[in-house]
């Protein structure tokens, strides 16, 4: 079979591209830069124009299907990153929870607030961290919005064309030829990979998760059956992985196991949904939820002003001690597991169904 073409072409003019590129130069303090930057134009044309994406690689060596294809650099160091995190996981003796904050609100940025995503999360971490033996890492995505340099570029869906060409981790970021560029992830997947239990907290915004949530989730589709070995397709040779594919493919679920807890809250609407599509997802990549009471949806200040909602939180001393008890049934579940204790009915079933 043959991968199905037949969309028009994104690519640019030399003219387009180069307005596109200095665009980002609009200060006046660059004024003075005028003959650099078109300097920098042009080098950032040819790379466009040839698709350099991954312009620094090494043979790959012994280690992979194909010891000589050039493999990017930056893909082999976020490889090295997982590979920490997985020893550091599977060597510890107390627990390690990854505590994500989902709102894309601050008060560094526009909305010149903090959210109340945020202050759940820091009464989860003050529970977490009371033991004293707790490792606690803070994935807070509302620097998306507020931070230089941060960004997670959209999933491609190559998953999509074949799980053979979906990467573990991504390889589709950084594209230098494109200006794909600081791109979280290879920081995130280490994270995750490290932590013994996940606890989410996110707002409901117009019935879905957030779009820092969103932009994460669809990025953790290669922990989920993604390739760890880029060379079998060649890097991303479409026809190539569908072969491989059709010839079997084992799904490698490389988060299974670990634990989880989601914390969901909204003002009017779709708590519960949003809620049950975060449970589900981390269900469908093989993580286990920690328990009843590590999964919560509530409303904060229902039908009531936006202007009052953090003191309709300061005043809801249930919903505070809920997400105290979120965190310590994830913290229980961590333990009993690191343990031997802790069983999961069914967890060594094989599914009939893999995707």
């Amino acid at each position: 079979m043959s991968p199905r073409k037949g969309m028009p072409s994104p690519r640019l003019g030399e003219g387009e591209f180069r307005k596109r590129f200095l665009d980002q130069f609009q200060d006046p303090a660059f004024d003075p830069l005028a003959a650099e930057l078109d300097k920098v134009a042009a080098a950032a044309w040819d790379a466009y124009a040839h698709s350099r994406k991954a312009p620094r690689t090494r043979r790959a060596g012994r280690e992979f299907a194909d010891p000589d294809y050039e493999i990017a650099l930056d893909w082999l160091n976020a490889r090295a990153a997982i590979a920490a995190a997985q020893r550091r996981h599977d060597e510890a003796t107390s627990p390690a929870v990854l505590l994500i904050n989902c709102s894309s609100r601050s008060e560094h940025t526009c909305p010149g607030e903090m959210s109340k995503s945020y202050r759940l999360v820091e009464i989860a971490r003050e529970v977490l961290g009371a033991p004293g033996d707790v490792r606690i890492e803070l994935l807070d995505l509302s620097r998306l919005a507020a931070e230089y340099g941060r960004r997670i570029h959209p999933c491609k869906a190559c998953f999509s064309t074949s799980p053979a060409l979906c990467h573990w981790p991504c390889s589709c970021y950084p594209n230098y030829s494109l200006g794909q560029v600081q791109d979280w992830m290879n920081e995130i997947y280490p994270m995750w990979v490290a932590a013994h239990g996940i606890m989410i907290v996110t707002p409901v915004n117009w019935y879905q998760v957030s779009s820092p949530l969103k932009l994460m989730m669809d990025r953790m589709v290669c922990a989920d059956g993604g390739n760890p070995d880029p060379t079998r397709t060649q890097g991303k040779n479409a026809e190539l992985a569908q072969r491989i594919e059709l010839q079997g493919w084992h799904y490698p679920r490389h988060l299974a196991g670990r634990l989880f807890s989601v914390v969901v809250h909204g003002d009017v609407e779709g708590v519960e949904s949003v809620r049950r599509s975060i449970s589900d997802w981390l269900c469908f990549m093989h993580l286990c939820p920690a328990g009843p009471n590590a999964e919560l949806d509530r409303y904060i200040g229902y039908w009531k002003p936006y202007a009052t909602s953090h003191t309709d939180l300061d005043g809801d001393n249930a919903l505070q001690e809920e997400v105290r008890n979120a965190a310590r049934t994830l913290l229980d579940a961590v333990r009993a597991k690191l343990a031997g204790k802790l069983v999961a009915a069914g967890q060594e079933l094989e599914s009939p169904r893999q995707k």
